[in-house]
């Protein structure tokens, strides 16, 4: 068992760590995304997390620790090079399930960085956690789809560049459960598409990085070729995408917990309460003992998850997916909580980046399914391990 990285990955990290170095933080106060991102491009540091021909060829063990760096700026350092959700997820979609029109259309200029786009699976009326509760139809009228619903929390599609909105819905309420939903490409200027509202997440949005957006669907009508895949497979295609996913937010999440670390030992060392510096007092000591070791339990266990990955497939691979998305949000958060408690009113202030930090890695036990679904599902592939 070899703990190093390979040449190729070690590289990729000396280039970045660099890039970051050099442009993603001293951008941080007021961003220039498409400045950073020609930048980027030059430096060969473009759309790392696509394996095969569309992208950098790497596999998810190479870019766990360049998704970790990025992680350290969520906000700018992902959108800089071309890796920041929901278009990773969407562009991979398209990869592996995406016509060769729809390529043509919509991949391409999404691996190009021209345009964004937004994933439309959750919904305000439902319990979401569930996808099969999904209400939105989708329904068959000649040689287009017709499109009715309500989604939210459609993360990109408040950027003025996102143009293209994946639907998910349902589209034959008499199949099997999990054959009822279909997906299909809904581009943002279609007739009765109307973006609601900008949806904040504890008081942060995303700017033009993201946006969650609340978007209505009423009669919206689209050619049939607009279908991914066939009627009934958008379940499927939706676990599919949610995998990488899972992982990706994983694997940046370690990134935010180091700069939290490292924000948290730089303030103890230099404030000095009660007549000797915060880093003496033993509670402290505590807090950054507990935080390596979380952060070092959660590196590898992304890690090993992404070996899977890359050996034996995504459903190879659920258990371990389950896991880190179980264990990784919660560690970081628990991390971020004591770097904000050490800055006392700077880390809640807009001062330091610990509290947008903060809510994303609480926003996450939500996100690509809540906590408690996870272990439930964890638990019973367990139990299946002594059932006779």
């Amino acid at each position: 068992m070899d703990f190093a990285y390979d040449a190729v990955t070690e590289g990729y990290r000396q280039r970045l760590l660099a890039f970051m170095d050099e442009h993603v933080y001293p951008a941080e106060p007021a961003p220039d995304l498409a400045a950073l991102q020609r930048v980027a491009r030059e430096r060969g540091l473009w759309n790392l997390f696509l394996t095969g021909e569309h992208g950098a060829g790497l596999t998810n063990l190479q870019y766990a620790p360049l998704a970790e760096i990025m992680g350290r700026s969520p906000s700018l350092a992902p959108a800089a090079l071309n890796c920041a959700a929901p278009d990773t997820g969407n562009m991979e979609l398209l990869a592996g399930f995406g016509t060769p029109w729809q390529r043509d259309r919509w991949l391409r200029p999404l691996l190009d960085g021209r345009i964004r786009s937004a994933f439309c699976m959750t919904e305000p009326e439902v319990a979401s956690s569930d996808a099969t509760n999904i209400a939105t139809r989708i329904e068959r009228d000649g040689d287009q789809y017709r499109i009715n619903g309500r989604k939210w929390f459609a993360t990109g599609g408040m950027s003025p560049r996102c143009e293209i909105f994946v639907v998910m819905g349902r589209s034959d309420p008499d199949a099997p459960r999990h054959r009822q939903q279909s997906m299909v490409l809904v581009p943002r200027d279609t007739p009765g598409v109307t973006v609601v509202r900008g949806l904040h997440s504890f008081g942060y949005d995303d700017g033009d990085h993201g946006g969650h957006a609340e978007i209505e669907f009423a009669d919206v009508r689209v050619p049939a070729e607009h279908l991914i895949g066939g009627e009934g497979d958008g379940f499927a295609i939706a676990q599919a995408r949610l995998g990488p996913g899972r992982i990706h937010h994983c694997m940046r999440l370690i990134g935010m917990a180091e700069r939290a670390l490292e924000l948290l030992c730089r303030r103890v060392t230099a404030r000095v309460a009660f007549g000797r510096p915060l880093a003496e007092q033993g509670v402290v000591q505590d807090w950054i003992a507990e935080s390596r070791v979380r952060i070092e339990q959660a590196r590898l266990l992304v890690l090993k998850t992404a070996w899977l990955m890359d050996t034996v497939g995504n459903q190879g691979a659920h258990t371990e997916i389950q896991a880190i998305k179980i264990a990784v949000p919660s560690a970081v958060e628990w991390i971020l909580d004591k770097a904000i408690q050490a800055h006392g009113a700077a880390g809640v202030s807009q001062d330091t980046p610990l509290a947008g930090l903060w809510s994303r890695a609480r926003t996450i036990r939500i996100a690509d399914g809540p906590d408690e679904v996870h272990r439930r599902s964890l638990a019973r592939r367990e139990l299946r391990r002594f059932s006779p």
